[in-house]
């Protein structure tokens, strides 16, 4: 599977590589738009992410911290497939990537 990531923190790139899948990380998240993936995942606290989220054409999971419930409910509303609290995400991306 190739999963397109918006993830700028190293920590958590280094846990996205750790899976079988092919991730192609971008450092913008306009990048996302378009690219021939099957599930694109994004840092839902990184500017311009809410923005391109309507625009990706593909199966997106966004996540952020629990505590964030303004943000999740937003990344929904704008077209986020699935949002997860972060340490929800983490423990469950190894199945969304297969």
């Amino acid at each position: 599977m190739r999963v397109a990531a918006h993830v700028p923190d190293l920590m958590d790139r280094s846990r996205l590589r750790s899976t079988k899948a092919e991730v192609v990380l971008v450092a913008d998240p306009a990048e996302l738009v378009g690219l021939d993936v099957d599930l694109v995942v994004v840092d839902l606290s990184r500017p311009g992410v809410l923005d391109v989220l309507g625009d990706i054409g593909v199966r997106t999971v966004g996540f952020a911290a629990h505590v964030e419930e303004e943000l999740m409910a937003a990344a929904s509303t704008a077209g986020c497939d699935e949002v997860l609290a972060r340490s929800v995400f983490f423990r469950r991306f190894p199945d969304l990537a297969n």
